[in-house]
């Protein structure tokens, strides 16, 4: 039996944004939540989601303290400035950080204590969420991690070294606007990571135990796309049919992760992050996905997928699993990032075996959701192999 709710309203398309104000908003006052960085106000997207809002009679306020790997300290501070203001909604402008993080600021903004009180991981407490969050809007301004299209966000705990997921079915957006207009200012390197870190949500969602007709669907149709239209993206930002195809890859990324889970790459990714917070998630999986993948050909698990991964890839005669790595690797020199290296990011050899021990140790979850099962020694070993 399957059983999944994806409750949001989706408005897709380029121009998507110019038509907010004839939406139906869930409130009158929002916060509005973006990056600390300059490419929200410096291409006019922020400016012009004050005018929609504006032309929806829906005041606004703004913080923009978001890190690009989202940090519990700046949610709690977002969070109380939403109480401040007496806010009744949070509006997400930006890629997956601002949207992670509107997530959590929403559970914050009604719930007391702190955020780290309803992790359920590491030295999170575990308690429930007790009061209905805000309403959450989302505008994504980049085709990278899906969350426009699911109920979670990955927060790091900067006093513990800890990044973790933190979802509720409460935390799903009331409305995602996917205006890939928004996109068309990316750069190339960033394009990349957030683009490889879609096609890594459908293979791994692909591949997992958790995997089902409807989510093996929406996998396959990303993956085509992302192989088709991710290295045009790079190229030439400014290819907006390519751009839009990249935005419906990473929305059907987020349904992917919305009717099934992902494996344990992403565990081991959020590892590295969360001791390295400086290294672009995209980045981190690029720099495992080698030894991942091929942890599980060597050992056998689900032949058959790896051959239909490499298919929708474009070996249209693929009849090995081996041949999805040949494919993989093809996409990573299309897309200008097969030379990237762990030690690019100050990350040392000797951290190996940590690292190893501790994705295997707090994530559990996670690699149960492997096609086939992974000791402590086959994450150390991945890690070493994928250290250069």
């Amino acid at each position: 039996m399957i059983s999944f709710c994806i409750p949001t309203k989706f408005l897709f398309g380029a121009g998507a944004l110019k038509q907010l104000h004839k939406q139906q908003l869930p409130g009158k006052k929002t916060l509005i939540v973006i990056t600390q960085g300059k490419s929200a106000r410096k291409h006019g997207y922020l400016a012009e989601l004050e005018k929609q809002l504006d032309l929806a009679g829906v005041e606004h306020m703004v913080y923009d303290g978001i890190r690009p790997n989202p940090t519990k300290d700046s949610i709690m501070e977002a969070a109380a400035a939403a109480r401040r203001e007496n806010c009744d909604f949070i509006t997400a402008l930006g890629g997956g950080s601002p949207m992670d993080s509107a997530k959590v600021i929403a559970v914050m903004a009604t719930n007391p204590g702190d955020l780290w009180d309803y992790c359920v991981k590491g030295t999170g407490k575990g308690l429930p969420i007790q009061n209905q969050p805000l309403p959450i809007v989302c505008v994504t301004t980049t085709a990278g991690t899906g969350s426009e299209a699911d109920g979670g966000a990955v927060i790091s705990n900067t006093e513990t070294c800890e990044k973790y997921g933190i979802g509720d079915p409460r935390m799903f957006p009331t409305l995602s606007v996917v205006d890939p207009e928004l996109m068309l200012s990316v750069p190339p390197a960033q394009t990349a990571y957030q683009g490889l870190d879609t096609f890594f949500h459908l293979a791994e969602g692909y591949i997992s135990r958790t995997s089902n007709l409807f989510n093996q669907m929406f996998a396959l149709t990303g993956i085509e796309n992302v192989s088709k239209y991710l290295a045009i993206s790079i190229k030439d930002g400014t290819n907006l049919e390519a751009r839009e195809h990249m935005a419906f890859a990473n929305t059907l990324g987020g349904f992917v992760m919305a009717t099934g889970r992902l494996t344990s790459e992403h565990a081991m990714e959020h590892v590295l992050s969360a001791h390295y917070p400086s290294l672009p998630h995209g980045a981190g999986l690029i720099l495992l996905c080698r030894a991942y993948f091929g942890h599980f050909i060597s050992c056998g698990a689900v032949p058959e997928k790896f051959i239909k991964m490499a298919q929708a890839m474009g070996i249209k005669d693929a009849n090995k699993p081996e041949d999805f790595l040949t494919a993989l690797e093809d996409l990573l020199k299309d897309c200008g990032v097969a030379d990237l290296k762990m030690s690019d990011f100050g990350i040392k050899a000797n951290e190996m075996e940590q690292f190893g021990i501790e994705a295997k140790t707090v994530t559990p979850e996670m690699f149960a959701n492997d096609p086939a099962e992974m000791t402590k020694e086959d994450c150390i070993e991945i890690y070493r192999k994928s250290y250069r």
